[in-house]
């Protein structure tokens, strides 16, 4: 059982993941943000599995893991600033879904599903060889368990003992494609047997059973135990991405019946059961969220926007001949 203080901070982050997505779908619908893809519903996993981690490990995250920069400690300005596209962003306008940084120890994710996954475990490699004692954690959704890049990536986890942790956030639906059409396997878990890695499935809407799992593998890692697969068995409660129609494919009967294990809604349950929280707490505390965030969005949005150039800059060394030439047309 994790501790109560533990437990009201993981439930804080949250709040602010959820309510942080909350926001920024509205501002996609009133057109001032691109495109945005909300974890609505999968809050545990993200936030219980970065908690889990020390300050000098490394993430590598899809477009879904809010969470986990939150529980990182990264500046709500920087995230609002990366929807925006505001000089602020330090991606400067590139990869709109995709967040990452140095400083937190965050690395960008890929356009393309699972190509980060061999990414994730040369780079574990790299710290093995270098004799750090650091882990790295890699998220990716049960469609990635589909690519070539899974299977690779976990062969060489298990062959070398890099000392990687893969989350699987199974929410059952690749967009719109089933899992019942993504593998035959019993679980995702038991995929990792074949390449000689221990695999656990685990229920991704129990905040304590991702902390403490998560907690396990990384140590194990640490100590030079080898890598670890853990399938977080969830539900996606929001569509896909802001371009996705789930009512084509998803019952109403199946959503409500998830919304019923919704990981926040669990959590306060338990820390009210513990004497921990209350509803004039909690109240207070989405307000709370919600005033902060907002008053982000003020900040960012008097920033000067992304000068035009900034499409060509952190992409080639010298930018080539015909993109100097579009560039001077585009101004």
């Amino acid at each position: 059982m994790v501790e109560g203080e533990k437990l009201l901070t993981m439930y804080r982050d949250m709040v602010m993941a959820r309510v942080f997505d909350s926001w920024m779908v509205k501002l996609q619908r009133m057109g001032r943000v691109a495109a945005y893809t909300s974890s609505e519903g999968q809050e545990a996993i993200a936030v219980g599995a970065a908690h889990a981690l020390r300050p000098d490990d490394w993430i590598f995250p899809t477009y879904r893991e809010t969470g986990a920069y939150i529980a990182r400690r990264v500046p709500l300005e920087v995230l609002v600033a990366r929807q925006l596209g505001s000089v602020l962003d330090p991606l400067k306008g590139h990869e709109v879904l995709l967040f990452g940084g140095r400083r937190f120890r965050i690395v960008t994710g890929p356009g393309p599903v699972a190509a980060h996954l061999c990414t994730s475990v040369g780079f574990a490699l790299a710290a093995k060889y270098r004799g750090e004692d650091t882990v790295v954690l890699a998220f990716f959704g049960d469609g990635a368990t589909s690519k070539g890049d899974f299977n690779e990536g976990l062969n060489m986890a298990g062959v070398t003992d890099a000392p990687v942790v893969f989350i699987c956030q199974n929410n059952q639906y690749a967009i719109s494609v089933p899992l019942s059409r993504q593998t035959a396997s019993e679980s995702i878990a038991v995929k990792a047997k074949a390449y000689g890695l221990d695999g656990v499935r685990i229920d991704g809407n129990d905040i304590q059973a991702c902390y403490l799992t998560t907690l396990e593998a990384v140590e194990k890692a640490r100590r030079g135990g080898g890598p670890t697969l853990i399938e977080a068995f969830t539900y996606r409660l929001a569509p896909h991405s802001t371009a996705d129609d789930p009512s084509r494919y998803i019952s109403r009967e199946e959503l409500e019946e998830w919304r019923k294990r919704d990981p926040l809604k669990r959590l306060k349950k338990e820390l009210v059961s513990r004497g921990l929280w209350d509803e004039e707490r909690d109240r207070q505390l989405y307000s709370d969220c919600d005033r902060l965030i907002s008053s982000k969005i003020e900040e960012v949005e008097k920033a000067a926007p992304l000068p035009i150039q900034a499409i060509l800059e952190d992409v080639y060394h010298t930018p080539p001949w015909h993109l100097k030439e579009e560039l001077e047309s585009l101004k």
